[in-house]
């Protein structure tokens, strides 16, 4: 009887789909985190370089330097 159980259980929980949902929306999280990063990162440089042409245009007078 205790087999039969057991042997119910392990078949429930093999064609329980809920934890695999959960699992493919945890990889899409961190897909979607990293993709964020990447494009600030990008986007972080783009605008360092052209905040430093605007202030090479001006020749300094309205720029600290970079640290």
């Amino acid at each position: 009887m205790i087999m039969q159980t057991i042997k119910a259980s392990v078949v429930k929980f093999i064609q329980d789909e809920d934890g695999l949902t959960v699992v493919e929306y945890a990889v899409a999280g961190g897909l979607v985190t990293a993709l964020v990063v990447g494009l600030f990162t990008v986007l972080g440089t783009e605008v360092k370089t052209k905040i430093q042409a605007l202030c090479d245009a001006l020749k300094g007078s309205a720029c600290v330097p970079a640290a």
